[in-house]
């Protein structure tokens, strides 16, 4: 039995954490931006979606300046 590996390239990450994201912002009514910048400054609850969508935004972002590297190296 063979074993198959799926690769997602960085732009499929980035749409599977926009997902994500997406699905915290549409709950607690608030875009990822203005929430990280409330969990940095630790206006926010300990909770498990809390850490989660931190989590989850760290990721987009670093997703993110990936891609804009790639990107700006081929323009």
């Amino acid at each position: 039995m063979t074993k198959n590996t799926i690769t997602h390239t960085p732009i499929d990450a980035l749409i599977t954490v926009s997902k994500r994201l997406m699905r915290y912002e549409d709950r607690y009514n608030m875009t990822s931006e203005e929430f990280y910048k409330q969990y940095c400054k630790g206006g926010t609850e300990d909770s498990e979606d809390v850490v989660e969508w931190a989590n989850a935004y760290q990721h987009f972002i670093a997703l993110r300046r990936d891609l804009e590297e790639k990107v700006n190296k081929v323009a």
